[in-house]
C-alpha cells in the first residue's frame, strides 16, 4: 500500500498535473468551474423537490431550476470559450467569441421542421442534455479564432487599432458562422443526433454485462470532465424503460423479472450511484473525518446532499472534476459497482427491479429496499459501502496530502 500511495503521489499526480495544465484542459476545466453556482442552485431545489414530493402544499421553485441550471448547455458554451480564450493568451477575442459562441449554438439547436414552433424543445436543448452540443460549439469557435489570432492580420499596418480590433473580430465571425451555417442550414446535420448516434452501438449489447458496464462508466467518465450524465438520457432511457417494462410484463403474465439494466437498478437502488454517479459517499465520509480542517468543512457541507444521492457540490466543489487524483477511484469504483449489482442480480442475491420506481433522491438502503422489495439489500450497501471507501481511501490520503502541503487548505 505504501509503495502504491508513493507511486500516486510521486509519479502519477505530477504527470497527471501538467497534462491538466495544457491551455485547451485547462480551459475546459475553468469553464466547469465558473458554472459551479448555477450547478449548486440546481441542486438546492433538487433537494427541496424531494421534500415536496411528501410535502404538496409547498409551492412549485421549477422556475429557479428551469433558468439557473436548466440553461447549464447556454452558460458551459459562453464560459468555455471565454476560458479558451484566456487560456490560449487572446485577450482581444475573450468576449467577442464567447458572444460568437452564443449565437453558434441557437443556429445548432434551433428547432427546425415539425418542432419548429416549440419552445419546450429548444429550452431542452440550452439545458444539460444539450451539453455535448455546447462544448463542442465552444471548442469549434476557439479554435477557429485561435488560429486567426496567430496570423496578426494587419497588426504591422498603420490603420488605427481600433479598426484593426474589429477587422480582426468581424473575420472570425464571418469564418466561423458561416462554417456552422454550411454544417447545421444547408447540410442538415442535426450535432446532437449526429454526437449521440456515436453511442447508439452501445443500445444494441445493453442488456449485458459489457453493455451494462458502458452504459454506467462512460457517464460517470463525462462527469468526472464535468459533463452531466443526463447528456446521456437520450440513449439510456429509451434502454432503461425497455428493460423495465419488460420484467413488469413478464411478472403480470407469472414468470420473473430478468432484465437487469434498468433506471432502477442504476439509480434507484443507489449501489452503482452510491451518493451519486460516480459513488461519492464513501469520498465524502473521509472527507468529514479529514486531517485538514478545510476538507473536513466541505464534507460536513456536502454529507447532507450525498444522503440523498446528490453529489454536484462534491463533484465540482471537492473536487474530483478533473481533479486528476480522484477521477481515477471514481472511475473504478463505478466499474465495481455495476459488476456487483450484475452479480448479485444475476445469482439471485439480490431482486431484479420489476416495479417502475425512478426516486433516486430516496437515501439508500431505504431506496435499495423499495425498489428490489428485497430486505437482503440493505447488508449488500453496506459491504459496497465498505468497499468504495476503502477504494477512494489511498487516493484520498494523497489529495489531502498535497492540499495540506501546498497550503490550499490548512491542516487541523
Amino acid at each position: 500500500m505504501n509503495k502504491f500511495m508513493s507511486w500516486l503521489e510521486n509519479d502519477f499526480a505530477p504527470s497527471a498535473n501538467r497534462l491538466f495544465q495544457r491551455p485547451w484542459i485547462a480551459g475546459f476545466s475553468s469553464a466547469m468551474q465558473t458554472v459551479i453556482p448555477f450547478i449548486l442552485t440546481g441542486s438546492v431545489i433538487f433537494v427541496y423537490n424531494v421534500l415536496a414530493d411528501y410535502l404538496t402544499v409547498l409551492p412549485d421553485l421549477s422556475p429557479i431550476l428551469n433558468y439557473s441550471f436548466g440553461l447549464l448547455t447556454l452558460l458551459i458554451t459562453f464560459m468555455l470559450t471565454n476560458q479558451l480564450m484566456v487560456n490560449l493568451n487572446h485577450p482581444d477575442y475573450e468576449i467577442n467569441a464567447s458572444l460568437l459562441s452564443i449565437g453558434v449554438l441557437f443556429m445548432a439547436v434551433m428547432p427546425r421542421g415539425d418542432e419548429a414552433e416549440s419552445i419546450n424543445d429548444l429550452m431542452s436543448k440550452l439545458g444539460p442534455s444539450g451539453m455535448m452540443v455546447g462544448i463542442i460549439v465552444g471548442f469549434f469557435v476557439a479554435i477557429i479564432f485561435n488560429l486567426w489570432g496567430k496570423i496578426n492580420f494587419l497588426h504591422e499596418s498603420s490603420i488605427p487599432d481600433f479598426v484593426v480590433t474589429w477587422i480582426n473580430t468581424i473575420i472570425p465571425n464571418l469564418i466561423t458562422l458561416s462554417i456552422a451555417m454550411i454544417i447545421v442550414v444547408h447540410l442538415e446535420v442535426d450535432i446532437q443526433k449526429a454526437t449521440l448516434a456515436i453511442f447508439e452501438p452501445i443500445a444494441n449489447i445493453s442488456q449485458t454485462l459489457p453493455g451494462f458496464l458502458l452504459l454506467t462508466t462512460i457517464p460517470a467518465f463525462f462527469f468526472t470532465l464535468g459533463i452531466s450524465s443526463w447528456t446521456f438520457g437520450a440513449i439510456t432511457t429509451p434502454i432503461f424503460i425497455d428493460g423495465i417494462q419488460r420484467n413488469i410484463e413478464a411478472v403480470a403474465a407469472g414468470g420473473t423479472a430478468t432484465n437487469i439494466v434498468t433506471s432502477e437498478s442504476v439509480f434507484t437502488l443507489a449501489f452503482i450511484t452510491l451518493g451519486g454517479m460516480c459513488a461519492t459517499l464513501g469520498l465524502n465520509i473521509l472527507m468529514v473525518f479529514s486531517k485538514s480542517k478545510d476538507i473536513k468543512t466541505l464534507g460536513r457541507i456536502f454529507i447532507g446532499p450525498s444522503i440523498f444521492n446528490i453529489n454536484e457540490p462534491l463533484m465540482f466543489g471537492a473536487p474530483v472534476v478533473f481533479n486528476p487524483i480522484l477521477m481515477v477511484p471514481a472511475w473504478i469504483n463505478t466499474i465495481i459497482n455495476t459488476i456487483y449489482v450484475w452479480v448479485l442480480m444475476s445469482f439471485g442475491l439480490l431482486n431484479i427491479p420489476d416495479s417502475l420506481i425512478q426516486v433516486g433522491q430516496v437515501p439508500a438502503p431505504i431506496s435499495s429496499v423499495l425498489v428490489t422489495q428485497d430486505m437482503r439489500a440493505i447488508i449488500w450497501w453496506v459491504i459496497l459501502l465498505a468497499i468504495n471507501t476503502l477504494i477512494w481511501y489511498p487516493f484520498f490520503k494523497v489529495y489531502e496530502n498535497e492540499v495540506i502541503e501546498t497550503g490550499y487548505m490548512t491542516e487541523e
